[in-house]
């Protein structure tokens, strides 16, 4: 029987490191225990199976006609605004698929990484004394980038002392250089957030800064937290909603 909803296809990058797959697959498990109603698929640009053509191919074969595309990445950078589109467009023809927006920025997106830097032993009541580096992949994309300085702005409106940005790769500060300028301004503890999905080479990175320069507080990645799960279902609901009636009803 035709099903009326769209199915949510999830689009990682993919990683030759195995806990980024772990990770992702985790998430969409997340996801389908929140929304049973709702086909969760996962599909990977490049590195790990299954491949986003394949599962598309599969998708298509067995008669599903709206898919939601959804890419599991927190900024607006080259994979969602390139890569991402490129596969899509070489989809079956029979396949209406609607690119849905990133997952970031979202408060949510703060609730899981404020989350994270509880579960590493912070409290509420530390946020007045702690300097946050929020840590970041990197992108060579401004809007990117701005957009992580954005976060850091939200976030200290919440109530940290401080919060900085710091990047992995592909732009300056990184965490390292970072931990070290808040602990001169004389805080009373660092604690870095990394603001990346899941483990692989890029956090590691963040993680090594992080204990070079004598963090008092690491957090671990968002991962396939609660918190994560119901961006992506709402940013499925957000694409869901704009389609077409025919493709809804």
């Amino acid at each position: 029987m035709y099903d009326p909803r769209p199915v949510l296809l999830v689009i990682a990058h993919g990683s030759r490191d195995p806990r980024h797959a772990a990770t992702v697959h985790a998430l969409t498990r997340r996801v389908r225990s929140l929304r049973p109603g709702v086909r969760v698929e996962t599909g990977f640009l490049e590195f790990n199976a299954p491949a986003v053509p394949q599962v598309l191919d599969r998708l298509a074969a067995e008669g599903v006609r709206d898919v939601v595309a959804l890419p599991l990445l927190l900024n607006r950078a080259f994979h969602a605004k390139s890569d991402i589109p490129a596969v899509l467009r070489q989809a079956p023809p029979r396949l209406r698929i609607r690119q849905a927006d990133v997952l970031g920025p979202s408060p949510l997106l703060l609730a899981a990484l404020e989350r994270r830097l509880y579960e590493a032993g912070l409290t509420p009541a530390h946020k007045r004394s702690t300097g946050l580096v929020l840590a970041s992949a990197g992108s060579t994309d401004p809007e990117a980038i701005a957009v992580i300085a954005e976060i850091a702005r939200e976030l200290r409106h919440t109530g940290w002392c401080a919060v900085r940005p710091a990047f992995a790769s592909a732009a300056l500060p990184r965490t390292e250089d970072v931990v070290r300028e808040l602990r001169s301004t004389g805080v009373d503890r660092v604690a870095v957030a990394p603001y990346v999905i899941a483990p692989g080479r890029l956090p590691d990175r963040i993680e090594a800064g992080a204990r070079a320069a004598g963090a008092d507080v690491l957090a671990r990645v968002l991962g396939p937290s609660a918190d994560l799960a119901r961006v992506l279902l709402t940013r499925y609901d957000e694409s869901r909603a704009a389609l077409p009636l025919a493709m809804t009803a």
